[in-house]
C-alpha cells in the first residue's frame, strides 16, 4: 500500500475544491486527484449565487472571488434594428440577515483558481494529471488505484468522494444509476471569445424562431465574452475560429470574432444519481446531478453538496455515529431534484417564452433552501407551516451586542469549522452554564446576547429567551426555550462524538 489517508477526493472542480478546503481546515488527512493536467480553462458555470457566496465567505474565499467578479449586466435583446433593455437579475440591497444578496458573474476558471489558491493557503494541494483507475471497498474503507506522475499507486482511505463530473468514474465503479435524459439533437456551442464591434455594457441576446438564439455575455477582467449559440438540428459543430466567426456573423453582421480561447458543445443532459452513497463511497456535484446551464444552479448546488458533506465526514472521522453520513443524501438529493426541475423549466421556456425565461427570482438565489423535515430536522407540531425560522432553515446573519458590550455580526461568529450556540435573553445566557461539549470533533463557540437587536429578532423570529444551535454548514440544528441541555442532547446526538459530557 503506497499511502493511507482518511478521505480520497476524486475531481478538482468547484465541488472537489470546496470539499478539500473544508476537510483541510478540519485537520482531515486527504488527497485530491484530478485527471486533467491543470485547472479548468473555460468560463462555463459563471453565476455564483448568494448562498454560495455565504459558503465562500466562511471558507475565506469571498474576497478573492469578489476581486475577479462583476454584477450581472442588464440584457440587451437585439430585435432587428432595435436593442431592447431587459433586467434578468433584480438588484437587492444588503440587509441585516442577507449581507451578500446578489448573484455574481464569475467565470468558472476564476472560481477554480481562487479555490485552489485557498487550498494552498491552508496547506493542501491538487494532484493534477492523476486519474482514478479503479477501487474496491470493504467494511473498513476503500482501496483505490490511481495513476499519475508518481506512477501507479494504491491508496487506502476510510472514505472516497467522487466529485469527478457527469461522466464520473467513481459513480460507475460504485454501480450507481444515473437516471435522466440526454437530448443529442439539441446542441449549443459554449465558448470564450474575443470579439470586436460590441459593447461590454450588456449581455447581448439575439433571439430567433424555433428556440434558436445567440448570446454574448461580457466576462470580467478583460475583453472576453462567453458565447452561447444554439445549433440547428444536424448542423455541424466545428469549433474552429472561422466556423465560430461565420455563425456569429449570421446573427450579428457587425460582430467579428478575433479569437476563440475555449469552446465546447453542450447538450441538454438532465440526470440525478439514484443514490449519493454506496458504503464508504459518496458522490457530489455533477457526479450526482447534471443540469441545464440556465439559472446558474449546477455549480452552486455542487458547492453546497461539498459544504454539507465536509463537516459530516469530519465528525464521523472524529467518532460521531456513521449514521450521520446517511443524512447527506437525505438532505441533498431532494435539493438537486428540485433544482433540476427549476433549471429544466427555465431552459424549456427559452423556446416558448424567451423573455419570461430570462427572469430570475428568489429561488435561484438558494437562500430559502431548507432541510426541514429531514433526518436532522424532524418536523414537530406546526413547524412545517411556520413562517419564521425553524430547525433545518438557513441561519441568518444579524448584528448583536454581547454580555460584555461588544458589537458583532453572527456571520463573523459562524466563520470556521465549529458549531455555534447563540444564547439570547437572560435565561438562555444563564443556561449556558448547563452546556458541555465533547472534546473530539468540531468545537462549540458560544455567543451570549442579553437582549436581541431588531435584526436578530426578525431573522430568528424570537419570542423570549432562546438557545439556537447552528451547524458548521450554517443551518439551524436546534432551538430551545427551556431545558437547555436536554434539548441540545436530544437534537444533536447524531451529530456529535459522545454524550457523557454534554451536560455539566
Amino acid at each position: 500500500m503506497n499511502d493511507r489517508v482518511q478521505v480520497l477526493v476524486v475531481g478538482a472542480g468547484p465541488t472537489g475544491l470546496t470539499l478539500a478546503c473544508d476537510l483541510r481546515r478540519r485537520g482531515v488527512r486527504h488527497r485530491v486527484v484530478n485527471a486533467a493536467e491543470h485547472g479548468f480553462e473555460g468560463s462555463r458555470a459563471k453565476g455564483v449565487q448568494p448562498r454560495s457566496l455565504e459558503v465562500f465567505d466562511d471558507l475565506g474565499v469571498l474576497p478573492g472571488l469578489r476581486a475577479r467578479a462583476t454584477a450581472y449586466p442588464p440584457l440587451g435583446l437585439h430585435a432587428g434594428p432595435l436593442t431592447l433593455p431587459w433586467v434578468m437579475y433584480r438588484r437587492h440591497r444588503p440587509t441585516d440577515d442577507v449581507p451578500h444578496p446578489n448573484t455574481l458573474l464569475v467565470p468558472q476558471y476564476a472560481t477554480d483558481a481562487i479555490l485552489r489558491q485557498r487550498l494552498g493557503e491552508l496547506g493542501g494541494t491538487v494532484e493534477d494529471g492523476t486519474r482514478l483507475v479503479s477501487f474496491e471497498q470493504d467494511a473498513d474503507g476503500v482501496t483505490a488505484t490511481v495513476e499519475g506522475p508518481r506512477g501507479t499507486e494504491r491508496v487506502r482511505s476510510r472514505f472516497l468522494v467522487g466529485a469527478d463530473g457527469g461522466a464520473s468514474t467513481v459513480r460507475a465503479g460504485a454501480g450507481i444509476g444515473f437516471a435522466g435524459t440526454t437530448d443529442e439533437s439539441d446542441r449549443m456551442i459554449v465558448a470564450d471569445v474575443t470579439v470586436s464591434g460590441l459593447s461590454r455594457k450588456r449581455w447581448h441576446v439575439w433571439p430567433r424562431g424555433k428556440g434558436r438564439f445567440m448570446a454574448l455575455c461580457p466576462l470580467p477582467g478583460g475583453d472576453t465574452f462567453q458565447l452561447m449559440l444554439k445549433l440547428r438540428p444536424g448542423e455541424d459543430a466545428d469549433l474552429g475560429r472561422e466556423a465560430v466567426a461565420r455563425r456569429v456573423r449570421r446573427f450579428a453582421a457587425g460582430v467579428r470574432v478575433r479569437e476563440v480561447h475555449w469552446a465546447s458543445v453542450w447538450r441538454p443532459n438532465t440526470r440525478l444519481a439514484e443514490r449519493y452513497r454506496s458504503g464508504k463511497v459518496f458522490l457530489a456535484g455533477d457526479a450526482a446531478h447534471v443540469h441545464p446551464p440556465t439559472g446558474a444552479q449546477g455549480l452552486n448546488t455542487g458547492v453546497q453538496d461539498a459544504y454539507n458533506l465536509g463537516w459530516k465526514l469530519g465528525q464521523v472521522l472524529a467518532g460521531a455515529p456513521e449514521a450521520l453520513l446517511d443524512t447527506y443524501e437525505a438532505e441533498r438529493q431532494p435539493v438537486a431534484a428540485r433544482v433540476l426541475g427549476l433549471s429544466s423549466e427555465i431552459y424549456a421556456g427559452m423556446s416558448s417564452r424567451p423573455l419570461a425565461a430570462t427572469r430570475r427570482g428568489d429561488e435561484e438565489r438558494q437562500l430559502t433552501l431548507t432541510y426541514r423535515g429531514g433526518p436532522l430536522a424532524p418536523v414537530q407540531g406546526g413547524d412545517s407551516a411556520k413562517s419564521g425560522s425553524a430547525v433545518g432553515d438557513r441561519a441568518a446573519d444579524a448584528p448583536y451586542t454581547d454580555v460584555h458590550g461588544r458589537a458583532g455580526r453572527l456571520f463573523d461568529v459562524f466563520r470556521g469549522p465549529h458549531f455555534t450556540l447563540i444564547a439570547v435573553g437572560a435565561a438562555a445566557v444563564d443556561g449556558l452554564k448547563e452546556i458541555g461539549w465533547p472534546d473530539a470533533g468540531a468545537p462549540l463557540v458560544t455567543v451570549a446576547i442579553p437582549s436581541p437587536t431588531a435584526g436578530l429578532t426578525r431573522g430568528y423570529d424570537l419570542q423570549g429567551s432562546a438557545q439556537i444551535l447552528v451547524r458548521p454548514d450554517g443551518y439551524i440544528a436546534s432551538i430551545a426555550h427551556r431545558d437547555w441541555s436536554a434539548v441540545l442532547s436530544d437534537s444533536a446526538h447524531t451529530m456529535l462524538t459522545g454524550r457523557a459530557d454534554w451536560a455539566r
